[in-house]
């Protein structure tokens, strides 16, 4: 009852989100002092915003006590902090067989969320399972911007910037794991999670032997062609961009991993669907499997004719979920196992 209470009080106040003028954190530099919101502070914005981050921590507690009553008796979740390139400490989660063999080097999936500022939650769930069950080590990095981390993470959001340096780290921690082998790492995102894959591939060539990108978003300037004045707002007011396109070009170009396909050694899986309005096939999908073939590249593309669910398809309980999820194995078995 006390959660609904909540949910009900941060709906409420949702509307008291920081000002349209707000800017994101910059990353810290040696000798700034730490900030931290005042959790008794009077200020209205500073309050609501202390709820938000404390319903978000609440909601991460939530996600890991359901997903140990699912898959406990098998898949081992274990909390960890990755060592970062700022010299500071990313949240992240490890995912492995509740019994290790003694001795043996297990490969290694590199799992990236989606959303503007989401973080583990039950949509991951499926990927998680069945590659624990396939054999492999999960690392879910919760890369900057976000939520369930508190204040200072949640606003040190970037888009294939230090994120992407985030998701990196967590794979270089895992190949330091004794359980790990370092020859057998492989990188799955999902919508961002997939822009986040394509980037970390540009951006570390000799990182992984395969990499899934599903529904994932490969240029940015294109990203912010048809999204609303909001949505662009809000993009545009990270201190990375530090304003729209027109203000900003470079910067977009280079979060855009369709301007960088040249770089990409590792071989590639790409699953898309007709009908989705979030990150359309036509946009980014379909154009990076094109700039994978034109380059000569390794790669493998299955697009689905309206998939339920769209955007949102691998969540489903359909064929069409359950086929991509076994051509992602079948392909990460190729490559990595």
């Amino acid at each position: 009852m006390n959660l609904i209470v909540a949910a009900l009080a941060l709906a409420a106040v949702s509307t008291f989100a920081l000002p349209s003028g707000a800017q994101a954190q910059a990353p810290p530099k040696e000798g700034d002092l730490q900030k931290f919101i005042n959790p008794d502070s009077k200020e209205t914005i500073e309050k609501v915003e202390v709820l938000q981050h404390r319903l978000d921590e609440m909601d991460i507690r939530l996600v890991g006590l359901v997903f140990n009553q699912r898959y406990g008796d098998r898949i081992r979740m274990e909390r960890t902090m990755i060592p970062n390139v700022d010299k500071d400490l990313t949240p992240g989660w490890i995912f492995k067989p509740l019994k290790l063999e003694v001795g043996k080097k297990y490969p290694c999936i590199t799992l990236v969320h989606g959303g503007f500022h989401y973080s583990l939650d039950e949509e991951m769930f499926g990927f998680i399972e069945r590659f624990v069950t396939e054999g492999y080590i999960v690392i879910f990095p919760e890369y900057r911007g976000s939520r369930g981390y508190g204040d200072v993470q949640y606003h040190a959001q970037e888009y294939g910037g230090r994120d992407t340096d985030d998701v990196l780290s967590a794979a270089q921690l895992m190949a330091t794991k004794s359980y790990v082998d370092p020859a057998r790492m492989a990188i799955v995102g999902r919508s961002r999670g997939g822009l986040e894959t394509l980037l970390a591939i540009e951006r570390a060539p000799k990182q992984f032997k395969a990499a899934v990108d599903v529904v994932g978003l490969a240029d940015f300037l294109m990203y912010m062609a048809y999204k609303p004045e909001y949505r662009r707002n809000e993009v545009a007011r990270e201190s990375q961009f530090g304003g729209l396109p027109n203000q900003s070009l470079d910067k977009y170009i280079a979060a855009s991993p369709v301007n960088n396909v040249a770089l990409i050694e590792t071989p590639v899986l790409i699953h898309a669907t007709t009908f989705d309005r979030t990150v359309p096939y036509q946009l980014h999908s379909g154009r990076m499997a094109e700039l994978l073939k034109s380059y000569g590249k390794t790669y493998e593309y299955k697009l689905y004719d309206h998939a339920p669910g769209g955007h949102a398809y691998s969540d489903g309980d359909t064929e069409e979920a359950r086929d991509s999820l076994n051509r992602i194995v079948a392909f990460l078995a190729k490559y990595v196992k």
